[in-house]
């Protein structure tokens, strides 16, 4: 299963009092990376991405659902979801889209909502692959961050990362919003096309300004 399509949750947390900012970009653009930078200044981040793994890893609350409406076929040796599987199931099959999502939205939306319930820090990052397309998390944050990078800067890390060739690779991204759309949707935009050292300029202006912006809330 895509962690990316596992964790399009949208039915997003209760709006809290915090100052909350919704962080996204297509595969591979560096999300992450980014999203660890604010970490470290300080601010409270929720990955929704990470959130799903957690609850497919082995002994996860959904291994038990999962099983019951998949079979033990799709878990591994590790009793994790068996996510290359997965996502070549669900890829042929909407239905089974349609079956996982029921059971790892309300699951991750529980989770998402917790952890920002016990967030520290100025403010509240969150990180969600699909927030564009969801359509729904717009709603629930002050702010939209992009990271952003060029196609073939974003083709050539994923190829790199996940051993997947060209076509495989905009398969995935054709299954997300474009780059155009992510950037119109945009409050701001960190652009990541180099090293994680031209990243630091613009993670810190942010955080000044969601620093700024929190304190007037």
């Amino acid at each position: 299963m895509n962690q990316h399509d596992a964790a399009n949750d949208d039915k997003p947390p209760p709006t809290t009092h915090r100052f909350t900012v919704g962080l996204t970009g297509g595969i591979g653009s560096g999300k992450t990376t980014v999203a660890n930078m604010f970490a470290e200044r300080g601010a409270a981040v929720i990955d929704t991405d990470a959130i799903a793994h957690q609850l497919t890893a082995a002994n996860g609350i959904a291994i038990a659902p999962i099983i019951a409406e998949f079979g033990s076929a799709f878990i591994d040796a590790s009793g994790a979801m068996d996510r290359a599987k997965m996502r070549a199931h669900v890829f042929s099959d909407a239905s089974a889209k349609q079956r996982l999502e029921s059971i790892l939205h309300p699951l991750i939306r529980a989770e998402t909502a917790n952890a920002a319930e016990r967030a520290e820090g100025a403010y509240v990052i969150f990180v969600v692959p699909l927030l564009i397309e969801s359509g729904n998390w717009t709603q629930r944050i002050k702010r939209t961050l992009v990271v952003d990078c060029d196609e073939q800067v974003q083709l050539r890390r994923v190829m790199q990362r996940n051993a997947l060739s060209e076509s495989q690779v905009r398969a995935i991204m054709a299954t997300q919003a474009t780059r155009q759309q992510r950037l119109q949707a945009a409050d701001d935009v960190i652009v990541n096309n180099s090293e994680p050292a031209a990243l630091l300029p613009q993670v810190a202006q942010l955080h000044a300004l969601y620093e700024a912006m929190s304190r007037s809330l």
